[in-house]
């Protein structure tokens, strides 16, 4: 039997040798949850596209020759074949290679959002809408991987950055001889002179080296030759006849030591090759590291042109390295922008993706205290703070959690005291202190409070002595008196559609309608008015199992706030606080109307509440 099982062996190893040969020189797939894994897999299409495969740079360096090149070998799980060379003659390669492009490898993991609050697929529709747009208008080129803004780069990453860029001015210069040598960030960028000037730093550089190596101070005999020099830096000379010399210029060799972690090369070649522009191009993928090369440089135009885009191109995926710039660059105009897309869309937008993780704590607290800060109720604003702590303390997960997986998180934690009495958990005690934790009022709510051990005793204690002592007073709030620090919230969110809007909240037994009402294209209504218990808008379960309170008026103290932007700027309408006895009639049920006219959607709207002591 062993003998039969060697000879099967040697068969096979002879039969197989050529593809053996062949095989061993496949590179080794990275290890699994590698960054370099994500990025081996996704660029692989783009790089069959270039006729180029990650094997054949392997294969280039053997000394072997091999005949194994129109074997084929399977791409993938699915039925796609290819070339290990992947020549331009080979259709089927390139056909499947578009196959494997048009799959998104990425794409899936790009859109979930969580559990609790999954991608639309109207969302999804639009993003492949998208994609697929590019990818006709880019037939035949090679790009970056697509996003959600797909934006093209100059410099991709087939060729070295230094290099396209030299291609370029030579293309702009009509092949004139560099002059300049820039020796940075481990390359030398060949420059010319007359372009340098953009920036003041090169500037400086260009004028140190010539004054340096005498340019500027020779006898009287060699006079001519350095006014040829002096003439011919600056940018607008054109005489020719005094100095035909200026094309022979000995090239002068500068060196630049940047420190600056956001400065990368590719970004550094973006912003050489504004240099050479009339006009000044910046892509929004790489616009922090260009950001970075322009205040390196010197550069002012190219600086407040980033800046410009940044605030013009605020999003879920770039608003918190956008506001780390700002405050690194001394920026006050980006950061306040930063900080105000935020307070609006820290519960619609940022709390539900993966880039939650990079907020800053101090921005994150600062936030919380705004009194512009938007959310549907007081619940979803503890949701998205236990998230971002679990993101904290879980630092390689890369999909964001769903509130089950947060919740256990916390509990499988020892319960010798709770987080955040913790050593880990202190720094976050002012985050939470900053939370209107008495406007969770849902008893599910708060015993998975007490069952994750996350808040101390004291603290879940206060909150239930004080929905006990409102229950008891007809809806009293009595600890809680200051209106802007402390007000119960509810939102909603419109979008274009539907035109009316409407949802049923409850606070201590009592029970209002939160309503909006759009009646033009531009002109909207917001108010609450108070509904019975017995009301058939009420479901089953909430009237079933919610307290109710039987008083036929309710003093309230109210505030509704409408947010949205317009022209790139955020505007607030607001009927300021008000007091106003709600009863159940209809005569008295209704609050004020808020009436705005927007001519952009969407429009996030506020319902602030408090119920101050009764009189009587």
């Amino acid at each position: 039997m062993a003998q039969h099982k060697n000879a099967s062996v040697v068969a096979g190893a002879r039969n197989s040798l050529d593809l053996f040969q062949l095989t061993r020189l496949v590179p080794e797939a990275p290890a699994l949850g590698a960054k370099a894994a994500h990025f081996y897999l996704l660029s692989a299409p783009f790089v069959a596209l270039g006729g180029l495969s990650p094997s054949e740079k392997e294969i280039l360096k053997t000394r072997e020759p091999l005949n194994q090149r129109y074997f084929r070998k399977q791409a993938g799980l699915t039925n796609r074949w290819q070339f290990p060379f992947s020549p331009s003659c080979d259709l089927l390669g390139i056909a499947q290679a578009n196959k494997a492009f048009r799959v998104g490898l990425n794409e899936t993991l790009m859109r979930i959002m969580s559990a609790d609050t999954p991608v639309s697929l109207n969302a999804e529709r639009k993003s492949w809408k998208e994609i697929s747009e590019l990818r006709k208008e880019s037939r035949g080129l090679l790009v970056q991987f697509p996003s959600a803004k797909p934006k093209f780069s100059f410099f991709s990453d087939q060729g070295a950055p230094h290099e396209m860029l030299f291609s370029y001015t030579q293309k702009i210069t009509e092949s004139l001889e560099p002059d300049v040598a820039l020796e940075c960030l481990g390359f030398q960028w060949d420059l010319h002179r007359i372009y340098v000037f953009k920036s003041q730093l090169l500037a400086d550089l260009v004028a140190s080296s010539i004054q340096h190596h005498g340019m500027y101070h020779t006898d009287s005999k060699t006079d001519k030759e350095p006014r040829c020099y002096k003439q011919g830096l600056l940018p607008g000379w054109k005489d020719k006849k005094p100095c035909e010399k200026k094309q022979k210029m000995p090239k002068i060799t500068i060196a630049l030591d940047i420190n600056d972690p956001d400065v990368t090369r590719v970004a550094f070649a973006a912003a050489l090759k504004n240099l050479y522009d009339s006009e000044i191009e910046v892509n929004e993928e790489d616009i922090v590291g260009i950001l970075a090369s322009a205040s390196v440089l010197q550069f002012p135009k190219l600086f407040l042109k980033c800046v410009q885009v940044m605030r013009s191109s605020i999003s879920p995926a770039n608003v918190c390295s956008y506001y780390s710039a700002g405050c690194k660059y001394k920026q006050p105009f980006l950061v306040s922008d930063c900080e105000r897309w935020i307070e609006v869309n820290l519960v619609p937008q940022l709390g539900s993706q993966i880039h939650l993780r990079k907020l800053p704590l101090e921005l994150l607290q600062k936030v919380l205290k705004s009194s512009r800060l938007f959310t549907f109720s007081e619940f979803h604003l503890l949701k998205i703070t236990l998230c971002w702590v679990f993101l904290e303390q879980n630092p390689k997960i890369q999909i964001i959690p769903s509130y089950d997986t947060v919740l256990t998180y916390f509990s499988s934690l020892p319960k010798i005291s709770s987080y955040l009495e913790k050593e880990i958990g202190q720094r976050y005690i002012a985050i939470f202190q900053s939370l209107r934790l008495h406007g969770i009022t849902s008893s599910k709510h708060l015993e998975e409070l007490w069952q994750i051990n996350f808040l101390p005793l004291p603290w879940l204690t206060r909150i239930l002595s004080d929905h006990y002592y409102a229950l008891e007073n007809g809806g009293d709030m009595a600890f809680q008196r200051d209106f802007n620090t402390q007000a119960v919230r509810f939102g909603m969110v419109l979008t274009q559609e539907p035109r009316y809007h409407a949802e049923v909240i409850s606070i201590y037994g009592f029970f209002f309608e939160i309503k909006a009402v759009r009646h033009e294209a531009s002109a909207y209504s917001f108010y609450m008015q108070r509904v019975k218990h017995a009301d058939p808008i009420i479901s089953f379960f909430t009237a079933e199992c919610s307290p109710v309170s039987l008083k036929q008026e309710r003093e309230v103290q109210y505030e509704i706030k409408a947010q949205c932007q317009v022209d790139g700027k955020w505007q607030e309408f607001t009927t300021d606080r008000l007091t106003q006895k709600f009863g159940v009639k209809k005569s008295s049920c209704k609050s004020k109307v808020l009436k705005v006219y927007v001519p952009a959607v969407p429009i996030y709207v506020m319902f602030s509440l408090l119920f101050p002591p009764s009189l009587g």
